[in-house]
């Protein structure tokens, strides 16, 4: 999440790795109706059905866009999370939107072994990407997520949900839409997509794997079913080159380094955005060889795209290779 400073942002450019909506412009205009906006410092769109007053809802998903920004941007000092960051040992940060997030990133932490790391956020600032300049070293074990609110053993410790939090609003936005009559919809926040119903065709919504490598075709399409997610998370949009060697903005929790290797992006789909999220980012910061190991040791739907000798190599988990077309 960010609103102030969009070129730091550990997630920024996901429209370029995420994907984007196969549809030619004159053939969107014709059978779908779409809505668009920005909000955390990159672009939302929807696409769904004509004629389902799509229009009308633009002030309700801006606004719940803005609420979730005031809660959980790390950019923000009057944010929620910036107020639990700052706060002493032991204090209860009770927004229940930050409990929420926390909780779901504490527990893909536990499963991804520590992969997934909302604490890493003062090392991904140490290596030139993020706003949390200040803080301890990472520990997710330290913190804890309760019903009353969220919980840290150290005063230095900090929460980063850059990885999970776009996912949860992506989640938020989709519902709001579908409480509203809404059955048939793709929503894209910044390269993530919930997909419900079907395309007005008939068919499934698809959506295109880009190419990590510049200039490159796709990586892959996907045919996403109902009440699915998809969430990629890559090293080509946030990264920089030193001394011939590229660092990323994915940290990995373990070296306490950016991701290296061939290993260039990670896309995965899950039955909400939120998971699909944390472990793109969880699954990436693995690496070449964890990653995958790890995806099928969990069941998880996920494409894993590296470079061997200039091609893109693709490997699958899961129901992946289901969705492929």
């Amino acid at each position: 999440m960010k609103t102030h400073r969009p070129r730091l942002s550990r997630r920024t450019a996901l429209g370029l790795l995420g994907g984007s909506l196969l549809l030619p412009r004159a053939a969107m205009a014709a059978r779908v109706e779409t809505l668009s906006g920005t909000a955390f410092g990159t672009q939302w769109r929807v696409a769904a059905r004509p004629d389902g007053g799509l229009h009308r809802l633009a002030p309700e998903v801006e606004a719940l866009f803005a609420g979730i920004d005031r809660q959980l941007s790390p950019w923000r000092p009057d944010s929620a999370i910036s107020r639990f960051n700052a706060a002493p040992a032991g204090a209860v940060a009770a927004d229940r939107a930050l409990t929420e997030v926390a909780s779901a990133a504490l527990r893909i932490a536990g499963q991804s072994d520590g992969a997934f790391d909302p604490t890493v956020g003062p090392l991904v600032a140490r290596w030139g990407f993020g706003p949390i300049v200040r803080g301890g070293e990472p520990d997710w074990r330290a913190l804890a997520a309760r019903p009353s609110g969220v919980t840290k053993a150290r005063a230095d410790l900090t929460l980063d949900l850059c990885g999970i939090a776009k996912g949860w609003a992506l989640d938020q936005a989709a519902a709001r839409l579908r409480s509203t009559g809404i059955e048939d919809l793709l929503f894209d926040l910044g390269g993530e997509f919930v997909a419900l119903g079907r395309h007005p065709d008939g068919r499934e919504w698809r959506v295109a794997v880009e190419s990590p490598l510049q200039g490159r075709p796709s990586a892959a399409t996907l045919s996403l079913p109902s009440g699915t997610a998809v969430a990629t998370s890559g090293t080509r949009a946030q990264s920089y080159v030193l001394n011939g060697r590229r660092y990323s903005h994915i940290v990995d929790p373990g070296t306490r380094t950016p991701t290296s290797g061939t290993l260039l992006s990670v896309t995965v789909v899950a039955a909400d955005a939120m998971t699909a999220d944390a472990w793109a980012t969880a699954l990436c910061a693995a690496g070449d060889e964890d990653g995958p190991a790890l995806a099928e040791a969990h069941g998880i739907a996920a494409l894993f795209v590296s470079e061997d000798a200039g091609r893109l190599r693709l490997r699958r988990s899961g129901a992946i290779a289901e969705m492929l077309l």
